[in-house]
């Protein structure tokens, strides 16, 4: 094998054709990196409630055994570490055991452990118990947002809705009660599910409390609008009774990522009478994702005054999404799910569902990470735009119980 000829300079010795392929070390600070505007934006972020939460572990699980040279360290498990044990609160935010203490916190996450709507492979009812495990791994901080959830707001989770296994009215009833408590609080409602059923009864939750108009951004591979399905109003349907609802328009939904072959014809029949709308995977390649976004806020925020979000993440390809009841290729990758989300949460939610996490189909708990990122980056999006809070001007109906 030969090799191009070299040169000897009084410089750098052998030289030649290698030399041109040597780069110089980048200038971060002209660059302005995202990565070093990151490291910048750490140092400006608050510690007090890092501090706070050491403190209140120490008081709460005894101090550390004298051997130890971190006197942070508590005797009992409590709080964020270790991120392998303690109870599996949603990211080990406090649990409310009273949920009228709901309103003291900017957010609650609620579970909904339903599944009564599938209508394939069932599990969905542990999706809430799979996305509190695995959120053990997560830390309150992002480093790209240069955002820390502990020092910026204020997260509890209420535990799960008390459904009825069998029963899909009453297990509404029982669903759209909750949601509508922690709602009326001002606490931003937060729903782990479940299958996608419970769109429809956690809308109706919120839609009750207020007489303002709502949007709806839902993320899916399915259309889910038919107006039943084996004679029920089953996890194909939510979005046909939620644009019922007299201050849910289906103009202003809008359905990301739709596509493949699990679409039924009826519920895209609905959806072109109801005129509602929808962008396919194509679509959002083609325009990309920040158009996508504009599109999508604008169609949402039409004559509304506060936007829901509903994730289902069988919205992302299979392939990083096993455990789910309807698994599609084709979907979203996860960056570009994740990317989509946070701008359009950007700009303010009454509230945030994420369903079809089924555990019994997972692979190591991927898909249940999944949906642990979907709701941090919502309100990771949310904090760092200043809009998190945003919902409570729309509460003028609020429920007593």
């Amino acid at each position: 094998m030969s090799f191009p000829a070299m040169r000897r300079t009084r410089h750098a010795g052998l030289q030649g054709h290698r030399r041109s392929l040597r780069r110089h070390h980048p200038d971060f600070d002209k660059m302005a990196t995202q990565g070093w505007q990151a490291l910048e934006a750490e140092g400006k972020l608050p510690s007090n409630g890092w501090r706070k939460e050491r403190q209140w572990a120490l008081d709460m699980g005894l101090p550390g055994a004298d051997t130890l040279t971190d006197r942070d360290i508590p005797t009992f498990a409590r709080g964020e570490l270790p991120h392998f044990a303690g109870i599996n609160t949603f990211m080990k935010a406090p649990y409310v055991e009273n949920v009228r203490d709901v309103g003291k916190y900017d957010a609650a996450v609620i579970g909904i452990p339903f599944d009564s709507g599938t209508t394939y492979r069932p599990g969905t009812r542990f999706g809430p118990q799979g996305i509190r495990r695995i959120s053990a791994l997560y830390t309150p901080y992002n480093y790209e947002l240069g955002v820390d959830l502990r020092e910026q707001m204020t997260l509890c989770d209420a535990g799960d809705v008390f459904t009825i296994p069998a029963n899909l009215e009453k297990s509404f009833d029982q669903i759209s009660r909750g949601v509508a408590h922690v709602f009326s609080s001002g606490a931003l409602p937060i729903m782990l599910g479940g299958d996608h059923s419970i769109g429809f009864p956690c809308v109706r939750g919120i839609a009750q409390c207020t007489d303002k108009k709502i949007g709806i951004i839902h993320f899916d591979r399915h259309i889910d609008i038919q107006e039943k399905d084996l004679d029920e109003r089953m996890h194909t349907t939510p979005w046909y009774w939620a644009t019922n609802l007299p201050n849910v328009s289906p103009t202003n939904l809008v359905q990301l990522g739709i596509g493949g072959w699990q679409v039924p014809r009826e519920g895209v029949e609905v959806a072109r009478k109801r005129n509602t709308n929808v962008l396919t995977i194509a679509d959002i390649e083609k325009i990309g994702l920040e158009k996508t976004a504009e599109i999508a806020l604008e169609l949402a925020w039409k004559d509304a005054d506060a936007v829901y979000i509903s994730f289902d993440v069988d919205s992302i390809d299979c392939g990083f999404v096993p455990g789910t009841g309807w698994p599609e290729p084709g979907g979203f990758l996860p960056r570009e799910a994740l990317k989509l989300l946070g701008l359009v949460a950007a700009e303010g939610l009454c509230g945030l569902e994420v369903v079809e996490v089924s555990p019994p189909y997972d692979t190591s708990d991927i898909t249940a990470l999944i949906g642990v990122r979907v709701v941090v980056e919502a309100l990771g999006s949310m904090v760092a735009h200043g809009k998190l809070g945003s919902h409570k001007h729309i509460i003028n109906k609020p429920v007593s119980y």
